[in-house]
């Protein structure tokens, strides 16, 4: 019997016309570099929608299969399977030439990657497209984005939960009908570019051992080393660089690769001070010792103080009203957003509006106007207890304009799908439309929870996981589709001074987790990518985890408009949190959001905080140099 769905008509959805390979892997646990594949399944679509091969196997993947509670793949049931490089070519051959399809396609597109630089071979992908993205710009009314949940809501049949070939036959129908929604609110599709990986990329790292030590600061001229310092080495040394560095871990120290004016020490010689690290550490007064005098300090190294998480600790470093010397930089200006002179209140259990109003439960999307404008009616919208939206979705239930908004494409489809538009002055005295009416909501309709909304500077306190393991929270950035710039979503991982615990815990594109795994870099389409963070396992040194995006040209966020900004545990879970910022006309760089300690709570901050300079200058206020 074939279980598989019908395929509808798509004949004249031209401009989604892609030749397609949907993927889905079971796995051996969640970090691509350390797991493997257990099984995978590819079903081909043609242009058309119909479907035009299909290929599945178990994989033998040499290691034990994880959680076998969840895919059901026992050892036994493994054993005398072929291994990944036995089918990689089959699975090559399928994917070439085609967009490859999967639901988190960041997930099953870096294990398959880690998988073909295993077996010494290119992953042959130019472009992926991830469901969950393009659901969440759909944003249909379901209670979460999971597979099952979606396959529900578009009446696509599932008989078997975590087989890799149902799961696949399955997002084919989820496709079918998610791509006539895109197409009925004329949304672009949210295709991310897939350039060859080199394997270099894919070679496991051991992870890092943050240092337990609190930095100090820095050395005094003559004195002693301190447990936590932070020193950085250049030139040519006669002990070999990896002794050296093993030796001042071992004795407590916190080596970094580059030099900021947090370095406590910079190890050089005379030849070296030419180098790019030897001429910060000039600039920024840090200094500088010769490796003889810094082997005789290691010797002698003072006890320093160890990194602790208490409430009252917490409580002290977290809030804007922290007590300690003026600071500048980024730390200080995301510190200064917050209204009140200490923490706001957290807001209420989720699933209750932030704010009650007469917008409460309403989804509006700005469209025309100058930017301070848009900015003021978007603010204006929260204020009344509204969401303010960046993109035409099927969540949207009103639309304001502002002058010249009559002329933006978008109108044509809004005008096709009835949703109530009003002028600016809708905004001072806000009416409801007839329950059901256009895209108004309708009280008695089977709604999902709608999240909290908060302005810039509001604070939700995260709720405690329920499950175990912890589930880790997905923090995602999402903005309307821009020509001629692109946006790049960093983080930085950070100790109680506001400041990296090691190079790495910098996260970008060019470096997209740190060695721990504990927070990575999701891109899932030119206008949305994701910080997916690991709480339950951050070290005591991570106190905080800020969120920024930064413009790669020109342009400014002027030009870009509002970001949203969600907080979920989970890519496929409802978000329990949003909100929508705007920088000022000036600014290529925002730092999003913060999501830190306080006390046994970790707490998400809306920032929304601009500035004119570049990422460099951000990520030095951090205590990174990414120029060195």
């Amino acid at each position: 019997m074939d279980f598989r769905p019908p395929a509808p008509d798509m004949t004249d959805l031209r401009d989604y016309a892609f030749d397609w390979a949907l993927v889905d892997v079971e796995t051996s646990g969640l970090v691509p570099r350390r797991d493997r594949v257990l099984s995978v399944a590819v079903v081909t679509l043609g242009p058309d929608g119909e479907q035009t091969g299909e290929f599945s196997t178990l994989l033998n993947p040499g290691c034990d299969p994880g959680p076998v509670d969840v895919h059901g793949l026992t050892a036994e049931r493994l054993l005398g399977a072929p291994t990944f490089d036995q089918v990689a070519g089959r699975i090559g051959a399928l994917l070439q030439d085609r967009v490859l399809v999967a639901h988190n396609a960041p997930f099953d597109y870096d294990f398959l990657a880690h998988e073909f630089a295993r077996a010494r071979l290119y992953l042959p992908v130019s472009q992926r497209l991830c469901t969950l993205a393009l659901n969440r710009q759909v944003d249909p009314p379901t209670g979460d984005m999971k597979l099952g949940t979606l396959a529900a809501h578009y009446g696509v049949p599932r008989t078997r939960a975590h087989d890799a070939l149902d799961d696949t036959r399955v997002l084919a129908g989820i496709l079918r009908a998610t791509l006539r929604e895109a197409a009925r609110l004329d949304l672009p599709l949210p295709l991310v570019a897939c350039p060859p990986r080199q394997d270099s990329q894919f070679t496991p790292r051991p992870p890092k051992t943050p240092c337990a030590y609190r930095n100090p600061g820095r050395m005094e001229p003559g004195g002693p080393l301190v447990q936590g310092m932070k020193v950085a080495i250049t030139g040519e040394t006669a002990t070999s660089r990896a002794e050296l560095v093993a030796r001042a871990v071992a004795a407590g120290l916190n080596v970094m690769t580059s030099v900021s004016r947090h370095t406590s020490a910079l190890v050089a010689d005379g030849a070296a001070s030419k180098s790019t690290k030897a001429r910060r550490a000039a600039a920024e007064g840090v200094p500088v010792v010769d490796e003889h005098t810094f082997l005789k300090l290691l010797g002698d190294i003072r006890a320093g103080v160890l990194h602790r998480v208490t409430t009252a600790e917490a409580a002290a470093v977290s809030g804007p009203s922290a007590a300690g010397p003026a600071r500048t930089g980024p730390a200080a200006a995301s510190q200064a957003v917050a209204a009140a002179p200490s923490d706001p209140e957290p807001t209420g259990p989720a699933g209750v509006p932030t704010a009650r109003g007469p917008l409460s439960g309403r989804r509006v999307l700005v469209l025309g106007g100058t930017h301070p404008d848009a900015v003021t009616a978007r603010t204006r919208i929260v204020r009344l207890g509204g969401s303010a939206a960046v993109n035409l979705s099927r969540s949207v239930t009103d639309v304001v304009l502002l002058p010249g908004g009559e002329n933006r494409r978008r109108m044509k489809r809004i005008t096709e799908l009835g949703l109530p538009v009003h002028d600016e002055s809708w905004l001072t005295a806000p009416t409801a439309a007839p329950a059901g009416a256009g895209g108004a909501p309708d009280p008695a309709a089977d709604r999902p929870p709608v999240p909290h909304v908060l302005p810039r500077g509001g604070v939700f306190d995260l709720p405690s996981p329920q499950e175990t393991p912890a589930p880790q929270w997905h923090v995602t950035a999402a903005w309307a589709p821009q020509d001629g710039c692109e946006i790049d979503v960093v983080a930085f991982v950070l100790d109680e001074d506001e400041q990296v615990v090691f190079d790495q815990d910098f996260v970008f594109y060019g470096a997209p987790e740190n060695p721990a795994g504990t927070v990575r870099l999701l891109a899932d389409g030119p206008a949305e990518q994701t910080i997916a963070i690991d709480l339950a396992s951050l070290p005591p040194a991570s106190r905080k985890i800020a969120v920024a995006a930064a413009i790669d040209g020109d342009m400014t966020f002027g030009h870009v408009g509002a970001v949203q900004v969600t907080a979920a545990p989970g890519p496929d879970a409802a978000p329990p949190v949003r909100a929508t910022l705007d920088a000022a006309t000036t600014e290529r760089t925002l730092l999003l959001a913060e999501i830190y300690r306080r006390g046994p709570v970790w707490r998400f901050r809306a920032v929304g905080q601009g500035y004119d300079h570049g990422l460099a200058d951000l990520a030095r206020g951090y205590g990174v140099d990414i120029a060195d």
